[in-house]
């Protein structure tokens, strides 16, 4: 039987963790402070920095996952250790480490993002990010070890918290007929990526060595503007009221919150055009994204909130 082991049990972890225990697989999920262990999914406190607890985590691992999330303000200087503990475990145990990405190293300029597009970022997260799988490439063309990349749009779904740009911050006070108040803009096509789906490209990276050494694009359904994503959510009630933050607002509020001064610095993703291309990783992975009508019942559903459609 194979086996998975994870770090981080944030949003993404937590719904990879329970995609492999309802396949019958067993799982481990690593992080700082550890967990509950039910059923399959065993938890274990391990500082994921520390090679030596993280390769005694991984021992024997088929897979290793990265599902970390340090906080957006502490990028540049968690990331580049964290990473490089993960790639070492990877290198010492021969697992094959399979890591979430973002959109976050492309500097579109409005163009349609393919996993050839360069890696071109000037902002300082998407230079972490880009700078993350240059290392990881090279090592795996050395015959190091083997690792592929599957890259995320902004995710939405059952259990995206409440750091997400779609999380319960976003879909309660829409479904309450309130005023949704956003820091990004709320008009431009803006992919985003279902968390399910996100759990099952990370599941199919790992299994497919025709997949090993590249990134690919979680499989995500037609782009959406944030107005239009909220119109879904509310179905057929009345349309959701959104009102996107003014940038000089967003700004004035960054020199005292990290968070925001983190989401300002990438406001461009949301003043323009966002949108990646899924159609190569759909053939490679041999998966569709889920319909938007499924991924919004089911995450109303799952998230014990009611609909208005």
């Amino acid at each position: 039987m194979t086996r998975h082991v994870i770090v981080g049990k944030g949003a993404v972890g937590t719904t990879l963790a329970h995609l492999l225990a309802d396949e019958g697989a067993d799982v481990l999920v690593v992080s700082r402070t550890g967990g509950t262990s039910v059923g399959r999914i065993t938890h274990a406190a391990v500082d994921a920095t520390d090679v030596v607890a993280l390769v005694a985590a991984a021992r024997d691992a088929d897979v290793l996952y990265n599902c970390a999330a340090p906080p957006y303000h502490r990028w540049p200087t968690d990331w580049p250790p964290l990473w490089a503990a993960l790639l070492d475990a990877a290198a010492q145990t021969g697992a094959v480490l399979v890591s979430v990405g973002n959109l976050y190293g492309y500097a579109t300029h409005g163009a349609v993002m393919t996993e050839d597009s360069p890696l071109d970022s000037t902002e300082r997260k998407g230079m972490v990010r880009a700078q993350m799988w240059r290392d990881a490439e090279a090592r795996h063309r050395a015959g190091d070890l083997r690792v592929t990349e599957v890259r995320a749009a902004d995710y939405f779904g059952p259990l995206a918290d409440s750091q997400a740009m779609v999380g319960p911050r976003f879909v309660d006070p829409l479904l309450a007929g309130k005023v949704v108040r956003t820091v990004v803009a709320a008009d431009q096509p803006h992919s985003w990526t279902y968390l399910p789906d996100l759990a099952r490209a990370l599941v199919a990276a790992g299994r497919t060595p025709a997949a090993w050494g590249r990134a690919w694009h979680v499989p995500t359904a037609e782009p959406l503007t944030l107005r239009e994503l909220g119109s879904r959510f509310a179905g057929d009630g009345p349309a959701p009221r959104i009102r996107p933050m003014p940038a000089v607002a967003v700004r004035a509020l960054g020199l005292v919150s990290p968070l925001l001064r983190e989401v300002a610095s990438v406001s461009d993703h949301f003043s323009q055009p966002y949108v990646m291309d899924t159609a190569e990783s759909s053939r490679v992975l041999g998966l569709v994204a889920t319909p938007w009508d499924v991924a919004v019942a089911e995450t109303c559903r799952r998230s014990g909130v009611t609909s208005r459609a």
